[in-house]
């Protein structure tokens, strides 16, 4: 497994060789289209969970409405 302190031990070599193997293995014309793919992942995840927390925050308003009732 994979301890959460090595991410953290990454130098710019070790980054520059990753950068260059991604690179080597997807292609030039592969890679705008792996990040555009990633970035609409990214932006589906946050309107998710935006909409979770309006929808909690909605729900402690309407308990809050009917407790002063």
């Amino acid at each position: 497994m994979i301890q959460p302190t090595l991410i953290g031990m990454l130098g710019t070599n070790e980054i520059i060789i990753i950068l260059v193997i991604v690179l080597l293995l997807f292609g030039g014309r592969k890679i705008p289209e792996l990040m555009r793919g990633l970035g609409k992942g990214v932006r589906e995840f946050n309107d998710a969970k935006s909409n979770v927390k309006k929808e909690i925050e909605e729900s402690a308003s309407d308990v809050k409405n009917s407790v002063k009732e």
